[in-house]
């Protein structure tokens, strides 16, 4: 069983919408379609067994797009401080993350190919190595891509700025997207936990991620994406590049229709 929990609860406040036209960045339309309606889309196609939202802003019409698109099933959770820090926001799903089961953790802000997902389910050369993390090498070098860097495949750093200093062999940009086995999500639900304890509920979620990643606990797979068109959607330029470059290159997953 694999359940996907897509963090859909920040505002976007890098896009400069006006406050009559500003919506959850998951409701972007790319070709007609949302963002959330085409994640949800692929998901099933891929076999995904549950679907989890977890919203915040304006969640009143992330739950009127799954209306529309007839989701009724897809749980939708509730994060009404979302603007205190997208480590709430994960907290806030900390039952969808334990209840058992593998679990696909994802940016909802992310246009993608829908090949991604099949690098993450499908099994490759470590069919038993569940702990997944897609990295792009192709990516554009500043301040505000997440980096993971490698050195010998095991990961060293996961943040937007390292430090000098840090030897690594490999680096790449990460998608955003997680696969975690049962007993990892359960490992990143209790770090989680441990930050809003700790009065650090303020940070982003990519912080705990870092821990998780650097602790050695848990083994992952990083699957090399680079070439695979995506883009992650944060600045008013993004619409304009997603729309021009990427959105005709997607390819869709087999039987998935447009």
């Amino acid at each position: 069983m694999t359940r996907a929990v897509l963090l859909a609860a920040g505002r976007g406040m890098r896009l400069r919408q006006s406050d009559a036209e500003t919506f959850p960045k998951c409701l972007l339309r790319f070709d007609g379609e949302t963002l959330l309606a085409r994640h949800l889309r692929l998901l099933n196609a891929a076999g995904v067994d549950e679907l989890v939202v977890a919203a915040g802003f304006q969640h009143e019409q992330v739950e009127a797009e799954l209306v529309r698109l007839g989701l009724r099933s897809v749980e939708v959770i509730v994060n009404p401080r979302y603007e205190l820090g997208s480590v709430l926001t994960v907290h806030a799903t900390a039952d969808a993350l334990t209840r058992g089961g593998d679990v696909l953790l994802m940016d909802a802000d992310v246009l993608y190919d829908g090949r991604m997902l099949t690098a993450l389910l499908v099994g490759g050369d470590e069919p038993d190595l569940v702990d997944r993390l897609p990295i792009d090498r192709g990516f554009v070098p500043g301040d505000e891509p997440v980096k993971v860097c490698l050195q010998q495949g095991r990961v060293v750093e996961f943040r937007k700025r390292l430090a000098d200093g840090l030897r690594y062999d490999t680096i790449g940009e990460s998608v955003g997207f997680f696969r975690f086995s049962q007993a990892t999500a359960r490992a990143f639900a209790a770090i989680v936990a441990g930050y809003v304890e700790h009065d650090r509920a303020g940070e982003p979620h990519e912080e705990a991620l870092r821990d998780l990643l650097l602790a050695g606990d848990h083994r992952f797979r990083v699957i090399d994406v680079t070439g695979t068109p995506w883009i992650e959607i944060d600045f008013p330029d993004d619409i304009v590049r997603a729309t021009r470059d990427i959105l005709p290159r997607l390819e869709q997953l087999p039987g998935v229709p447009r």
